[in-house]
């Protein structure tokens, strides 16, 4: 069976673009990505997701799958022998579905981990905007974050901290001054 292509519609200063990135990466799946402009949407986003009109959008093989957290699980079943994103075993496959809702952990990157991280990475840029800090007193999470954002593919995936600062620090004033 011949490969198909992949695509995935984002932006690069959305998290959940940048999660369904982190995962396509940590499996080894060639992508092209797409870059929306939400405020103008192309004829393309309105193609693959009529219903909703918002990233990300995974296409495969012309077939678009949407909603961050369903695509994680169709990356995950989709290439199930590279770098799986669920534990393998029932219960602990539940357990990682339910802190998906919360915090992880672990040996590996799962898809907890992929949401959790990616969010709190945003999370960051409010802290910096805001100018307070939400994370500091929490030691075990702030070593968690920082073990995350170390790891290479991770770290090449996230969008630049000062970068989403500049974008969001605009809107933010514009909106909640």
């Amino acid at each position: 069976m011949a490969k198909l292509a992949v695509k995935l519609l984002g932006e690069w200063s959305c998290p959940f673009s940048c999660r369904i990135e982190c995962a396509l990466k940590l499996k080894g799946v060639k992508y092209e990505f797409i870059g929306v402009d939400l405020s103008n949407k192309s004829d393309l986003l309105l193609q693959y997701n009529p219903v909703h009109k918002k990233i990300p959008v995974l296409v495969h093989g012309g077939k678009p799958v949407v909603e961050s957290m369903i695509i994680l699980e169709y990356i995950d079943e989709t290439w199930p022998d590279k770098y799986p994103l669920h534990p393998k075993d029932p219960y602990k496959r539940s357990k990682a579905r339910f802190w998906t809702k919360n915090f992880s952990g672990g040996d590996d990157i799962g898809v907890a981990d992929l949401v959790i991280g990616t969010e709190i990475h945003w999370m960051k840029v409010v802290e910096k905007i805001k100018q307070v800090k939400i994370f500091e007193k929490c030691a075990h999470l702030q070593a968690w974050i920082e073990r995350f954002s170390e790891v290479p593919v991770i770290k090449e995936s996230l969008p630049n901290h000062h970068d989403l600062v500049a974008h969001y620090k605009p809107q933010w004033e514009r909106y909640f001054q």
